[in-house]
């Protein structure tokens, strides 16, 4: 199948490109920068920005399936108005273009709740999409367990630098984590069960967490202990997003939204996934060691003289 990887640069679209290659798929992935893009063997570039209509066309000709893995939220305050922009043009483009199946990775998150503004621009994507000309596959997800994950990060630097840690209420929020492996395994196999073209299917780990088990297990693998944690009514979400920002790397335009929808459960009813794709779970601890040791593999190799890297 020909395959066109959207957001092919991030987190999700970085793991995946391999794993379709993998599967014998011919993948073209999309980039705005392609100096940017250092993509596996096999895989072809092209170059385009979903803001501006017309400058991708090129890369949806001849695509059977495409992947909609975009999100705006380092851009600052103004990500849902980029978000909704980007998925209008791919939908048109991609019904134009004659596209087959898309499939779109989302957020959990209980439509009955207030959604927090990350959310509610991840389903309004959602709904954007859902009005192409093609067969839609939406995959929700909650907080994606590898490295490169924002979240993730935010755990994993909190964990190593707060042994105390003052948080909001929503520390005993329920989670669904799920390791970046099991999202990959549910994204390229949804391509070989046709029942999944133009459903919705939420997916999950192995355990439902609450964000407070979550750093102190996650601080367990790390061997820096499980961190003390204070749950304070009145801190906001907001407030935290401006701590985080101070005593982790993660920028607070990413921290914010991610905080703000800590408030809502997101647990996934995964089992009509599971009934067509019985994915083998990866443990949490499992999840976290690897992610870890991933991270210690790309940092030695981004240490290495240039030179070593390019061979």
């Amino acid at each position: 199948m020909h395959v066109l990887v959207t957001g092919a640069t991030g987190f999700v679209g970085g793991n995946l490109v391999p794993a379709l290659l993998e599967r014998g798929h011919e993948v073209r992935a999309l980039v705005r920068d392609p100096t940017g893009y250092d993509g596996p063997d096999g895989v072809e570039v092209a170059v385009g920005d979903l803001l501006e209509p017309g400058s991708f066309d090129d890369a949806l000709d001849g695509i059977d399936a495409a992947y909609y893995l975009v999100h705006s939220m380092r851009a600052g305050e103004d990500f849902e108005e980029r978000d909704r922009t980007a998925a209008r043009n791919f939908a048109d483009a991609a019904s134009e273009a004659g596209v087959d199946r898309v499939v779109y990775l989302g957020g959990l998150g209980e439509e009955t709740t207030k959604l927090s503004s990350h959310l509610e621009s991840r389903r309004e994507v959602e709904r954007l999409l859902r009005d192409g000309d093609y067969d839609l596959t939406t995959l929700r997800a909650a907080i994606i367990i590898g490295d490169g994950s924002a979240s993730f990060e935010m755990v994993r630097q909190m964990d190593r630098r707060l042994p105390v840690m003052t948080t909001p209420q929503w520390v005993e929020t329920p989670s669904h984590p799920i390791a970046i492996d099991d999202v990959i395994a549910y994204l390229v196999g949804v391509l070989d069960v046709p029942e999944t073209a133009g459903e919705t299917y939420d997916i999950g780990g192995p355990e439902v967490l609450s964000y407070a088990e979550i750093l102190k297990r996650t601080g367990k693998v790390m061997g820096t202990g499980e961190p003390y944690i204070i749950p304070i009514p009145v801190l906001s979400p907001r407030l935290s997003s401006y701590w985080i920002g101070f005593v982790t790397d993660v920028p607070t335009s990413v921290a914010r939204p991610l905080i703000e929808g800590l408030k809502n459960p997101v647990v996934a009813n995964d089992e009509p996934i599971r009934e067509l794709l019985p994915v083998e779970l990866t443990p949490f601890e499992t999840a976290v060691e690897q992610a870890l040791g991933q991270r210690e593999a790309r940092l030695a190799v981004e240490q290495l003289p240039a030179e070593v890297r390019s061979r």
